[in-house]
């Protein structure tokens, strides 16, 4: 006689994400929306959710500079196939081509840098700058909007990526 065994088959609900690390290591426009809206996704999915803030990316979470990032124009390969370089070298043309995107996320209603940063840690998510950035661009805690949480080491990210489930994202 023939016996079979039966095994459960695993879904993704059975290995749902738990805890999401998402660090933001630019400060140009599309980086820093990539990560915030990555992690207002998750904070919205009841996800963990912890933003690092490095190197440039420190931009996103300084007072005065959150709401005015753009987009590069030179040296984005994605820009090649609709503008020249010689034109996206040229004055104002940067300017132009982050005004038209901002203008095409309103349309969206995405919300500026900052609302975006105030729903993510309304949400329960978690904001974290790099202290070695912070320390080399010579800034202290009252160049950041205050829903940065701390200034921490790289060690101290990854414990906050700690435990089963969890996911670091680059950006």
């Amino acid at each position: 006689m023939e016996t079979t065994t039966l095994t459960k088959k695993t879904t993704a609900a059975d290995h749902k994400v738990k805890k999401v690390l998402i660090i933001c290591s630019k400060g140009s426009l599309q980086d820093v929306y990539a990560a915030l809206i990555m992690a207002n996704g998750a904070v919205m999915d009841g996800i963990e959710t912890h933003v690092f803030f490095t190197f440039f990316g420190l931009d996103a979470i300084t007072k005065g500079k959150l709401d005015k990032l753009h987009v590069p124009t030179v040296g984005n390969p994605s820009m090649m196939p609709h503008v020249p370089t010689v034109v996206a070298g040229l004055p104002g043309f940067e300017s132009l081509a982050s005004t038209m995107m901002k203008k095409e996320m309103e349309k969206l209603d995405i919300p500026p840098v900052s609302e975006m940063l105030e729903m993510i840690t309304a949400g329960g998510g978690r904001l974290h700058g790099c202290q070695l950035a912070v320390d080399m661009f010579k800034l202290n805690r009252e160049d950041f909007v205050d829903e940065l949480e701390d200034i921490i080491t790289v060690g101290d990210m990854f414990g906050l990526a700690a435990g089963e489930d969890s996911h670091i994202i680059f950006v």
